[in-house]
């Protein structure tokens, strides 16, 4: 039978041999740039599947929402960009044409 100071090492060294396999790098995210939708309206999307196309819609944004879209590092999947919205804060996709006005606000 073990004794509680020879349990208390096993714990140690399970814990301690856990954080030293853990991984310490991590990807920086990248803050979407400021934008607004330039479209009347425009159908923002929870999701986008490659074969169906985007998929299940959120809310209707509309010509001036403030959006957030990095050109060049958010994906553009078949003409729908992965967009940040700034009034609810939740990420969504939205035809890349209805962003404009990068860097207006």
């Amino acid at each position: 039978m073990k004794t509680i100071g020879q349990a208390a090492v096993a714990c140690a060294l399970v814990a301690g041999s856990l954080v030293a396999t853990s991984s310490t790098a991590h990807a920086d995210p990248t803050t979407p740039d400021h934008a607004v939708i330039v479209c009347d309206s425009a159908g923002f999307y929870g999701n986008y599947d490659s074969s169906h196309g985007p998929t299940g819609l959120k809310r209707t944004l509309l010509r001036g929402n403030k959006v957030g879209h990095t050109r060049g590092a958010h994906p553009v999947y078949n003409g729908w960009a992965a967009t940040f919205d700034f009034g609810p804060n939740d990420w969504g996709y939205v035809r890349q044409e209805c962003l404009g006005g990068f860097g207006s606000w």
